[in-house]
């Protein structure tokens, strides 16, 4: 309504501050949700009326009468919201942070975590992201089908990290949070209505629903993470998982592969039925490093190959990344899980001892030294 990320959230500000004060004597409204937004028009409005001082009179004036002849969405704006902040005038860093702030709804302290840079860098690069957008005169819409290709890869990839954000916290108390992976998922259904035809955006859905499906063996009743092989498998979602098959159907009919399918693949492998089939694994992997080659696709690699047929191999590969990964909390864990299988007890330890530190929220702190309560 507004065009800029500045007046838009502080006008939704006021209307929440409202919103506190009369819910309380008056009781919540039938539509909290449009209720909010009349009232974040009006203080809008009223911002704009305070500011005619400062501003160009003409301006001001035209724009609050915009906003009073508005009609109110009828629809969700989030994917416009999305391409707008994987406009490529901005820096893939600044897209990615500026989405899991908007829509993402993570602090600004919590995205500094995800990019391990000060909270201070992290709030002046999300400031002028916003300017940029309001220099540049971005549009804040869906982009015609001719733009699509060059966006898509910072959509996914930015859905993919709210989604990982949800699925493994990277700092609290929870290890997982459940909002997070809803409106993750939420949004890549709403990409895929938008692109029926995309096999990435499809195989990208398919990667969350399996994973997704898991939620409820994922943590103890304690909160701590329970490995994927000590889930119990009668609390996973059949229905979802279902789902996420169907979609790698309709995926693998427009024949082009790509590394969200390959993922999804690696993802359905693992909740197919018993035994897990380690070497088919360990082959999806090695087609995903055609497409990213990164320290930590080499590390599941390794980890798929030590499962799948030689767990001293798979433990030396690993150790050949520990100068890229060194401060990478699920380095220290895989290589604690492969040490305690070899019976290395002691190093094994130590490893725990160093994922420690590393741990982002008080459940995977808790799952080491619970881990580590196992090696005295």
């Amino acid at each position: 309504m507004v065009g800029g990320f500045e007046l838009a959230e502080d006008a939704i500000h006021d209307a929440l501050v409202v919103a506190l004060e009369r819910w309380k004597s008056d009781g919540v409204p039938d539509n909290p949700g449009a209720w909010i937004l009349t009232a974040a028009r009006r203080k809008a409005i009223d911002r704009l009326r305070r500011e005619t001082a400062r501003v160009d009179k003409e301006r001001a004036a035209a724009r609050i009468r915009d906003l009073e002849a508005f009609a109110m969405p009828q629809r969700d704006d989030s994917l416009s919201l999305i391409f707008t902040c994987c406009h490529p005038a901005l820096r893939a860093e600044a897209q990615v942070a500026l989405t899991l702030r908007t829509l993402g709804g993570l602090t600004t302290r919590e995205i500094a975590r995800a990019f391990v840079v000060k909270e201070e860098t992290m709030a002046q690069r999300l400031v002028r992201a916003k300017g940029k957008i309001r220099t540049a005169g971005i549009p804040y819409r869906v982009p015609p089908a001719d733009a699509m290709p060059e966006r898509m890869p910072g959509v996914l990839a930015v859905l993919y990290l709210v989604f990982n954000e949800g699925y493994a916290a990277t700092s609290g108390d929870a290890h997982i949070r459940r909002d997070l992976c809803r409106e993750a998922i939420r949004l890549a259904r709403m990409l895929t209505d938008l692109m029926p035809d995309e096999p990435e955006a499809i195989g990208l859905l398919a990667l969350m629903l399996f994973h997704d499906a898991r939620h409820r063996a994922r943590t103890a009743p304690d909160g701590t993470p329970v490995l994927l092989e000590d889930q119990d498998r009668a609390l996973w979602d059949s229905n979802q998982i279902d789902e996420a098959r169907a979609w790698m159907a309709r995926a693998a009919t427009l024949r082009t592969p790509g590394p969200y399918q390959i993922q999804a693949a690696i993802a359905q492998e693992h909740v197919a039925k018993p035994p897990t089939n380690w070497r088919h694994i360990r082959a999806l992997y090695d087609s995903l490093l055609v497409f990213q080659r990164t320290p930590v696709v080499r590390l599941n690699r390794a980890v798929a190959l030590a499962m799948a047929e030689d767990e001293e191999q798979g433990l030396a590969e690993i150790d050949e990344l520990a100068e890229a990964l060194d401060g990478y909390f699920y380095f220290h864990t895989a290589r604690a899980e492969l040490l305690t299988r070899l019976g290395r007890v002691d190093e094994a330890r130590a490893a725990l001892d160093r994922a420690l530190p590393l741990a982002g929220s008080e459940a995977e702190r808790a799952f080491v030294r619970r881990r580590r309560a196992q090696h005295p």
